[in-house]
């Protein structure tokens, strides 16, 4: 297990949300924290203390009258730590490219690859010719629904018909470097991880996983690398001491 830290960019701003609250009408999101620091400056704390393979997220859709701000947010934080951090948000062919050179090891990916709920073959062909397998992260957040977690599009709005199984996660790893996986219904919340959800991904061991949602407090990093037997990622947002919680940054620097 090791540690993946986060930068949120939510209208210009680097922030903790609960994820479930998120909408683009009105740009609104319950805030847990949000930072009087850059997006740069956290992306220098993650650079000095070694710790690669984080995640800038742009929060807002291309439309939105923020979305300029956020993704100059989000541009100076991968220039300021090339090669340490993916970029996910809006991801598509037409943009992918300008991000790695921004300095992103990998572009993170949901909306473009599954459309009208169901996986497009096409996109996710493109999107791999585009960018090469190695450096494509496939976003696979999800919600739960009748018992079963489902792919959630549109930063977590819009319900898919794919369901989060081992089969599905088998058949895409054959597309993609890594995976990352926000339980978008803890998401923010920091009350324990979906114990099920990290168990299912656990069956997975052909490349990397991150989970990321409900992390609350140091014992739930040990659940989670129970549950994960030990194979899974993790990232902890507002549950940080950087973001207004308690754990120590400090401290997880050690699982890195």
């Amino acid at each position: 297990m090791r540690f993946r830290p986060c930068i949120d960019i939510h209208n210009g701003k680097v922030k903790q949300i609960v994820g479930g609250s998120l909408k683009d009408a009105g740009d609104y999101a319950a805030e847990n924290f949000v930072s009087a620091q850059d997006a740069s400056f956290y992306s220098a704390l993650y650079r000095d203390a070694g710790i690669r393979g984080g995640h800038v997220i742009l929060l807002n859709s291309s439309d939105s009258p923020y979305f300029e701000s956020t993704r100059k947010q989000a541009i100076e934080a991968l220039g300021t730590y090339p090669g340490g951090l993916q970029l996910g948000g809006g991801v598509c062919p037409e943009n992918a490219q300008e991000y790695l050179n921004a300095g992103a090891s990998h572009v993170i990916v949901t909306s473009y690859v599954f459309k009208n709920g169901q996986i497009s073959w096409e996109n996710l062909e493109r999107m791999k010719r585009t960018v090469g397998r190695e450096h494509l992260v496939l976003d696979l957040s999800c919600r739960k629904r009748d018992g079963q977690y489902y792919i959630v599009t549109d930063r977590w709005q819009k319900f898919t018909k794919v369901r989060v199984t081992p089969e599905t996660i088998k058949i895409l790893g054959g597309f993609c470097d890594e995976f990352l996986v926000h339980a978008v219904d803890v998401e923010g919340k920091a009350s324990g991880i979906e114990i099920q959800l990290a168990a299912m991904l656990a069956k997975h061991k052909v490349c990397p996983i991150t989970y990321a949602g409900g992390v609350g407090s140091m014992e739930d990093i040990e659940v989670l690398r129970c549950a994960g037997q030990g194979r899974l990622d993790v990232t902890v947002g507002s549950a940080l001491d950087l973001f207004g919680g308690s754990i120590p940054f400090d401290e997880l620097k050690e699982l890195h």
